[in-house]
């Protein structure tokens, strides 16, 4: 049969996932692993599209490989998955990703790789990108295979200070290791990994798939300094005098208010406090849950207010709802997390705007007064705007309150110290290359972009670590 009618022959699949009924009662994750007979069969619906010869020509037509911020030759690892190599396959995957088992877990492939599949705009549906990347990667591990971090490759007697552990971060190490480079990276909590292991839950990503990737790094020559958190001048200055280059990957770590009344009250909490507190149960640092037995309400519509909820039951919550603004059309958030929330007993309420908090006389939450909401005209991105309805406040019981309405950068105290220029809302501006205004500093991720996607930060990581071996080639 020709293969370019495979995919009208084959149905596109997506992994299986557990009960409901099953899955709320532990953090295990939701999802199941492609099997070797589904992962192939799937990869044949790809038509292999000129993906490449198009390569840096203005066209109209979106690819898989156009819409990574990776740039990962996809439809080549692909075809070795339909031929069974799966060796090929792990190498050119983790060629130009560098970690494409957790990124196809935690990537919007909906919105980058599988829309623009070619196969995405016909009935038939676009090509199960990121199960398969995922299945190859463990199918290697399985085999014994292991990403390459330069092991082999002769140090060049350069030495890089990173900052932070998360997605950049992370991306920023690999791509130095592999250059020969000296890493030393200092993370601030007790555990490496960012926001993807204290940001993300247990049920979307297991977290020994991302400690597995430090291990590997630290096993290359990686020196890993854990719980040092670089927050004064001091530590600065002699950073840059230690090192031949410095990242940045510290991220956007400040969770956004409500701006209502009442929000300092005993029993509102940021996401963050909540993500961190439920997994590091999942790592037995404690057992008790301090949302057992509580309603709550989750403000906000997006991803993290999706692991807010989901979370919340998990933690044996007494009832779960989730507040948003808009309705289901314009959450922000992956639709399909919306649907796992629902099935796991979550309530939603739309149009629905916070206005106040409820408190006792000891201060201790006990609602939440709203407004009912309506979507007006569009502003300048082509968004409708949110208009508030006239006498239309009502109150909804709760004991806690989790705001889940999108993180903020930080001005750290040594950016002035380090002659780092910062924007508008605090992040840190770089040039096309990630270098900031400290021809020494570089940086990406959401210290740069504010809250944005793992790949992304990925992406920037990968171009800063290429940066700065380009810089010390120069500086011989």
């Amino acid at each position: 049969m020709n293969r370019k009618k495979q995919y009208l022959k084959i149905k596109k699949e997506t992994p299986k996932k557990r009960e409901a009924r099953k899955r709320v009662s532990d953090f295990y994750p939701t999802y199941y692993i492609f099997t070797t007979e589904e992962a192939c069969t799937q990869s044949l619906r790809c038509i292999k599209c000129p993906v490449d010869l198009l390569k840096g020509i203005k066209s109209e037509f979106n690819f898989c490989r156009t819409g990574c911020p990776l740039n990962n030759k996809i439809p080549i690892w692909i075809e070795k998955v339909k031929n069974k190599d799966i060796k090929g396959a792990f190498e050119i995957s983790n060629e130009t990703s560098p970690f494409p088992e957790i990124l196809g877990m935690v990537c919007p492939q909906d919105v980058l790789c599988q829309g623009g599949c070619t196969l995405s705009k016909t009935i038939s549906g676009s090509v199960a990108i990121g199960a398969i990347e995922v299945y190859l990667n463990e199918q290697a591990f399985k085999m014994g295979l292991k990403p390459d971090y330069g092991e082999n490759i002769k140090k060049i007697g350069k030495r890089v200070a990173i900052i932070g552990s998360g997605p950049s971060s992370m991306s920023c190490a690999t791509f130095l290791l592999r250059g020969g480079v000296e890493v030393d990276m200092f993370e601030k909590s007790d555990r490496p990994g960012g926001l993807l292991t204290y940001g993300i839950p247990n049920f979307k990503i297991k977290k020994d798939v991302i400690l597995r990737r430090f291990r590997w790094m630290q096993e290359a020559g990686m020196n890993l300094h854990l719980n040092s958190n670089i927050e004064t001048p001091e530590q600065i200055k002699r950073m840059m005098d230690d090192y031949d280059a410095i990242f940045v990957g510290a991220g956007a770590p400040r969770g956004r208010g409500a701006r209502m009344k009442n929000e300092d009250a005993h029993g509102v909490y940021n996401v963050m406090d909540i993500l961190k507190h439920a997994q590091k149960r999942v790592f037995e640092d404690f057992y008790e849950s301090i949302l057992e037995g509580k309603n709550v309400i989750v403000i906000g519509g997006g991803d993290s207010a999706m692991d807010a909820v989901r979370t919340s039951v998990r933690m044996k919550a007494k009832s779960v709802r989730c507040a948003y603004r808009r309705d289901e059309t314009n959450m922000p958030g992956s639709h399909k997390e919306v649907v796992n929330a629902r099935e796991e007993g979550v309530i939603f309420e739309f149009y629905t705007a916070p206005k106040e908090v409820i408190i006792d006389k000891d201060r201790y939450v006990r609602g939440l007064i709203c407004q009912k909401t309506k979507l007006g005209s569009s502003d300048h991105t082509g968004r409708r705007k949110i208009e508030i309805i006239e006498n239309s406040d009502f109150t909804l019981d709760c004991d806690v309150i989790i705001l889940a309405l999108g993180f903020d950068n930080i001005v750290f105290p040594w950016y002035d110290d380090a002659q780092i220029n910062t924007g508008k809302w605090g992040n840190i501006i770089v040039d096309e290359n990630k270098r900031t205004s400290n021809a020494k500093i570089y940086a990406g991720g959401d210290v740069v972009r504010g809250a944005d996607l793992a790949v992304t930060a990925a992406a920037d990581g990968k171009k800063a670590a290429f940066s700065i071996l380009e810089d010390f080639n120069k500086n011989k």
